[in-house]
């Protein structure tokens, strides 16, 4: 999915839900409702509520994709192209407007869509990150994200299908290996460059 207002749907469709979960929910809104903001705001509630239900708090999802079809037509005419065009600052600033679009997540469309290289991680890419050791691990995320950026910024290359590849690859490390409970770090290959890891094996001995 690249189409900057199906990747919102996306973001939204089912919270906390797993990547299958999500992909189903995904599939049934486009098959039963569609994928533009047009047909999601006349979709009944009782459809969405059903597509929603594939995650968690069903009703406040409803009420998020009914928001991000309303915020698509009163702010931008239902085009949310031009959005991507804009300097980085401003369309990032456009797309924060949508539900459960934060800086990341804005990030990750403009990124997808080639706009612009920009390192842009989920929360499992950068647990990897942080627990590698480019940044200390920090209760508020924006701080954590913001921080793994700039400790990155002078290694990144200038390619979104090479970022591109990074945001997958982090991901499914974090996922598979980097879990956050039980990591399986004897399995992982990059355990001999990995701060945390080496704290774990400091203090077991």
């Amino acid at each position: 999915v690249t189409e900057p207002f199906e990747m919102i749907l996306w973001e939204n469709i089912a919270y906390l839900a797993s990547d299958a979960k999500r992909a189903e929910a995904f599939a049934e809104l486009q098959a039963k409702v569609g994928l533009n903001p047009a047909t999601v705001r006349k979709a009944k509630d009782s459809t969405l509520l059903a597509i929603a239900n594939k995650g968690i708090v069903a009703d406040n999802t409803v009420v998020k994709l009914r928001k991000a079809a309303e915020i698509a037509r009163d702010d931008f005419g239902d085009d949310l192209w031009p959005i991507l065009d804009k300097p980085l600052a401003a369309a990032k600033k456009d797309l924060r407007k949508f539900p459960a679009i934060g800086e990341p997540a804005a990030e990750k469309i403009l990124l997808f869509n080639q706009r612009h290289p920009i390192l842009a991680v989920e929360s499992n890419g950068l647990r990897v990150l942080v627990r590698v050791g480019y940044a200390p691990e920090h209760r508020n995320y924006a701080t954590m994200y913001k921080a793994v950026q700039r400790a990155l910024a002078p290694q990144l290359p200038n390619s979104c299908e090479a970022l591109i590849r990074a945001y997958q690859l982090l991901r499914q490390h974090g996922q598979e290996l980097c879990k956050r409970n039980s990591p399986k770090c004897s399995s992982c290959p990059l355990r001999a460059e990995c701060a945390w890891f080496r704290d774990v094996a400091a203090f077991q001995t």
